[in-house]
């Protein structure tokens, strides 16, 4: 069982990544997984955010009543992205942890900065439908090795140009189906111990008062300008994970 100061920094952690998600609406694995790595190994922070993460963005996927819409034109994209899921995590038994984490930290850096600089590629229907597959190939290979579900997915999602609403469902859709794939291949290559399952569970108490913090926030300061700061913050602890990751190989 783990000790009372990791059980801290587990609700410290979620409690953080509540608030973002309550505030502009995603974030909660990349947050997590980003301030668990710096106390405990990848594989079990990725076990970690299972629980918060399937609860929080399985409203999310099934609420805006767009969901046949976006089945019927982002299926191959969802299939791709759940499949590789598998491969990404029978990775982790054959790569230093440690490599694995400074991927994650270039991962949390490149979204960084694109978000930052208001980078938003855009692609053509017929870019969308051979471009869709590959993207999920590679956001499922990726999340399985680091538990991040946004690079490529969320920026091609985004490049798509879909409404807001379809957006942030089509979004909820991916991370939780990715979350459902990362849960079996986790438990399946015994990363996910009967431990980790009920520390996760505990942990979407702190991300549920996280979120509810976060929708107060919201109400009170520019959603601009704290995904600005968030961003800003993020991209520090990516180049952190990065340093730390590569000095420990």
């Amino acid at each position: 069982m783990y000790d009372i100061t990791t059980i801290i920094i587990v609700a410290g952690t979620f409690l953080i990544a509540g608030t973002v998600k309550g505030v502009i609406g995603f974030g909660l694995p990349l947050v997590s997984l980003g301030l668990l790595t710096l106390t405990i190994n990848l594989p079990e922070a990725m076990s970690l955010l299972l629980v918060p993460s399937f609860v929080t963005n399985f409203w999310q996927a099934i609420s805006g009543g767009n969901g046949k819409i976006i089945l019927r034109r982002l299926w191959l994209f969802l299939i791709s992205a759940s499949i590789t899921v598998w491969i990404g995590v029978s990775a982790l038994r054959y790569i230093e942890l440690e490599l694995i984490s400074a991927v994650l930290g270039t991962l949390i850096v490149i979204y960084s900065s694109i978000s930052l600089i208001g980078l938003r590629p855009t692609l053509s229907p017929r870019q969308e439908f051979w471009l869709g597959p590959i993207a999920g190939w590679i956001n499922g290979l990726l999340a399985g090795m680091t538990g991040s579900f946004v690079v490529p997915g969320v920026i091609f999602l985004q490049a798509i140009k879909l409404p807001r609403n379809m957006l942030n469902q089509a979004m909820g859709m991916l991370f939780t189906l990715s979350t459902i794939a990362l849960a079996s291949a986790l438990e399946r290559n015994n990363f996910l111990t009967p431990e980790l399952g009920i520390l996760s569970t505990a942990a979407l108490l702190p991300a549920a008062i996280g979120m509810f913090t976060g929708q107060l926030i919201k109400e009170k300061i520019s959603e601009q300008m704290f995904s600005r700061l968030f961003f800003t913050s993020l991209l520090s602890l990516g180049a952190y994970i990065i340093a730390n990751s590569l000095n420990s190989l």
